[in-house]
């Protein structure tokens, strides 16, 4: 049996798209993603915009006129302290079961301790437990007891301090929330399009997210920082850079931390990053060798594919700031997720407002029976 991966018409006159390119499938105020422009807006802000802003306040701006409370980012603040109490109380009980459990399955775990019978800030509850599950689990693999959070600290600063134990510098708690700041939402990717799909069950908040994280699991979402450090490891010394990247061009390999699926210029969440590499306390020597696997491997990949362009992504920097500031790399995609969990709120409220069953239609190819 053979199924089309392309976009194609059905007999009847449908347009087939397997990937739902081009099909809309929703109606957001929360953000858009212009790949021709490289342009990544968020209600209303270019994301260069968003340059400073605490993730607190990014969390105000996504969840206005969306949660019943409409808190400003002083009060999110707050509260999103006192949350990351209760959720460090509440997975005591499962630790002992994140030994058999690999990171991102351990972080699924936790999450479904959190009943959607909970509706009360429910939004915010999820977002305050990621970085309190994911700190916790990272310890854990260390053979390291977790640490209790800290509400007077803000969610970056709380999640590095719980992650190591003690306070971490002020540019590499800039960096974390940077990140946190750069990856809050990107528009109907496949993890947001899962978590809105099960809120238009009215499953629930935390069912909806879950489904988010599941989505996130899988290597070809949100799945390339780690290899792009297994990159730079295989890689070596500056001498080895344009070798290694000739060599591995001519396997047919991707390069790992360029090209995007959507962006047909430089991925603006690159840049970003980029900037809060700069804003390290200690960028280390690892930031200049990679800088300069970035210079060679882009001049690489215009002379090879001149008619397809291949920029930076958001893995690339992703890997170096995450790195740096001390997350091991399996947890990577724990630390997405914890930024990503405000998007994924934010469009699981618009979701249940819309109060409307996603319910798509297939093509049927198989037999019929005569």
């Amino acid at each position: 049996m053979n199924i089309s991966l392309k976009t194609q018409e059905s007999p009847a006159g449908d347009v087939i798209s397997p990937g739902l390119e081009g099909v809309v499938a929703a109606e957001t105020v929360l953000s858009h993603v212009d790949g021709a422009a490289g342009r990544l807006i968020l209600r209303g802000h270019d994301l260069e915009q968003l340059d400073g802003w605490s993730f607190e306040r990014v969390l105000a701006l996504l969840w206005r006129d969306l949660a019943p409370e409409n808190a400003g980012e002083a009060e999110i603040r707050a509260r999103l302290g006192a949350a990351r109490v209760r959720a460090f109380e509440r997975m005591q009980p499962a630790l002992a079961a994140l030994a058999a459990l690999s990171t991102v399955e351990g972080l699924r775990l936790l999450l479904s301790l959190l009943p959607d019978s909970e509706t009360e800030s429910h939004h915010l509850v999820a977002v305050a437990s990621v970085p309190v599950f994911a700190a916790a689990i990272a310890r854990r693999h260390q053979g390291l007891e977790p640490v209790r959070p800290d509400p007077d600290r803000g969610q970056a600063d709380d999640f590095l301090t719980m992650l190591h134990g003690v306070s971490q510098s002020p540019g590499n708690v800039r960096a974390l929330d940077t990140y946190l700041v750069t990856v809050a939402d990107h528009g109907l990717n496949a993890s947001t399009f899962a978590a809105r799909v099960i809120a238009s069950t009215k499953a629930g908040l935390f069912s909806s997210v879950i489904g988010g994280l599941c989505a996130l699991k899988g290597p070809l979402h949100g799945g390339a920082p780690g290899p792009v450090l297994d990159m730079l490891d295989a890689i070596g010394d500056a001498d080895n850079i344009r070798p290694w990247l000739i060599q591995a061009l001519d396997r047919g390999e991707r390069l790992m931390g360029f090209g995007h699926r959507i962006y047909r210029v430089r991925d603006p969440r690159a840049d970003a990053l980029k900037r809060a590499v700069a804003g390290l306390d200690d960028p280390g020597v690892r930031i200049g060798f990679a800088e300069k696997v970035e210079r060679e491997a882009l001049a690489l990949l215009a002379a090879r594919k001149p008619d397809r362009p291949l920029e930076t992504n958001v893995e690339f920097f992703t890997a170096l700031v995450l790195e740096a500031v001390g997350f091991p790399r399996d947890s990577f995609t724990n630390v997405f997720a914890a930024g990503r969990m405000a998007g994924w709120t934010a469009h699981v409220l618009e979701q249940e407002r819309a109060a409307r069953l996603i319910r798509p239609q297939s093509r049927y190819v198989g037999p019929v029976p005569d």
